[in-house]
């Protein structure tokens, strides 16, 4: 929380600038190709990176399916995770999160240069529309990244809570790869008491491929996607950066 805080301090002398750019390309999408606005959040989590001494490391890059949408699910750590891997993440890519927590100002404005989608998780009623906007775009080619938790536990030391098998509609309905993503020390960006030096781990695993899990009830798909995330944690999390 401390680092979020100096980072957020640290970067207020280019606010004047950055807002209103990230702002007026997030309005303008007709102007600004996917590509471009990709690049400019990327810029900005950089400038994040640098002043907050955060560091991180990507694994496993050439699992990313070549063609085609695909979506994403890693565990959840805290607000770093969705940075931490679209600074590793080559091609542009888009992410789903708690609408409460995504009116935050920079927040606002990364989620709509990627065209985010903003989740009501308290209305299942609002929600259904926003998954189905999801699936339909995964068809046509775009990456999502869906936190199958939810939401994170503060400071939550790698561990993973229980995966919900709901998330996974998108990926079953949309027949496109599920991408399991393993965030190591990522809590300890923005959700924790560490100030130091961080290094956080991105590893991107072998996907599951729709001929893989369509006979698999969503539950089954979310007890496969965890242990394989779960496995890796448990074999790269003391790793020496």
């Amino acid at each position: 929380m401390l680092r979020f805080l100096y980072v957020i301090f640290m970067n207020l002398f280019r606010a004047p600038y950055m807002i209103p750019k990230m702002r007026y390309q997030a309005n303008h999408p007709e102007k600004y190709s996917e590509q471009k606005r990709y690049a400019l959040v990327q810029h900005a989590i950089t400038l994040m990176k640098r002043s907050g001494r955060i560091h991180t490391k990507a694994y496993g890059e050439e699992n990313l399916p070549k063609d085609g949408g695909y979506i994403m699910y890693p565990n959840h750590q805290g607000k770093y995770d969705a940075l931490g891997i679209m600074i590793t993440h080559k091609n542009p890519c888009s992410f789903v999160m708690d609408k409460v927590k995504s009116h935050m100002i920079l927040t606002s404005e990364i989620v709509d240069l990627v065209q985010g989608k903003r989740l009501d998780r308290k209305d299942v009623r609002k929600a259904l529309p926003v998954l189905n906007e999801v699936t339909e775009e995964v068809k046509h080619g775009r990456k999502y990244i869906i936190f199958p938790e939810g939401d994170y536990v503060f400071n939550n030391h790698n561990r993973l809570s229980s995966f919900k098998a709901g998330s996974f509609k998108c990926a079953l309905r949309s027949k496109v790869p599920i991408v399991p993503v393993a965030l190591i020390d990522s809590y300890r960006v923005f959700n924790s008491f560490s100030f130091g030096k961080v290094t956080t781990q991105v590893h991107y695993l072998k996907p599951l491929l729709y001929e893989e899990y369509k006979n698999l009830k969503t539950v089954e798909i979310a007890k496969i996607v965890q242990e394989r995330i779960e496995q890796v944690i448990e074999e790269y999390s003391f790793m020496p950066c």
